[in-house]
């Protein structure tokens, strides 16, 4: 039977995704779905084989909000890295509760493969060789997820960074330093200037 109209691919995601970012992704099921439908769960089963690609189509969905535009030439390739890297991170922490299911279902993203691939020709112009762009990609990709988790789960500002403080200062001089001294730190700063250490590792000046 041909599939009513409203209940299009961009659809589902955006239900799927109103479930995560209401319950988290542990309250994403193909019911939890189907009752932000409106419809039976077996119903659901018209539209997506299972729960995995239900899954890639939110990744999709949040990750269209990416833009993949080649940076300007001109700048020095970090500053255009550093901005192809601000529009992920953008995309992807305003829905942090996915993250989990971005390098799950990455390959099956045409956003994410976009965005890859000009972070790629970038490194390409910048002199950067095969293998060390291979690293990049891993290692940025790894970075803004990594980053974005640490932001929402364990902020600087958070009770983590207040027990740290806690120590014994004999015992852990440096940590309880560092804790007294963190809740300064804006998510902004913390992160470019993680950022700003990879990409000193990378290629050439």
């Amino acid at each position: 039977m041909p599939r009513p109209r409203s209940h299009t691919p961009a659809r589902l995601a955006a239900a799927a995704l109103a479930v995560i970012d209401r319950d988290g992704l542990t309250g994403l099921s193909m019911r939890a779905v189907a009752v932000e439908l409106g419809i039976s769960t077996m119903a659901l089963y018209r539209y997506v084989q299972d729960r995995e690609e239900l899954e890639a189509l939110v990744v999709e969905l949040v990750l269209s909000a990416v833009d993949s535009t080649p940076p300007a030439p001109g700048p020095p390739w970090r500053d255009r890295v550093t901005e192809l890297v601000a529009r992920l991170r953008g995309a992807v922490a305003a829905h942090p509760a996915v993250l989990p299911l971005v390098l799950t279902h990455r390959h099956r993203s045409p956003s994410v493969m976009g965005w890859g691939e000009t972070l790629l020709g970038v490194l390409t112009e910048a002199g950067i060789g095969p293998e060390q762009r291979i690293i990049a990609l891993r290692a940025l990709l790894a970075y803004v997820i990594g980053a974005v988790q640490q932001e929402h789960l364990g902020a600087l500002s958070g009770a983590g960074t207040a027990a740290i403080a806690e120590l014994p200062p004999d015992r852990f001089p440096y940590l309880t330093e560092a804790a007294r001294a963190a809740p300064s730190l804006t998510p902004d700063r913390e992160f470019d200037g993680g950022l700003t250490l990879l990409l000193r590792g990378l290629g050439p000046a």
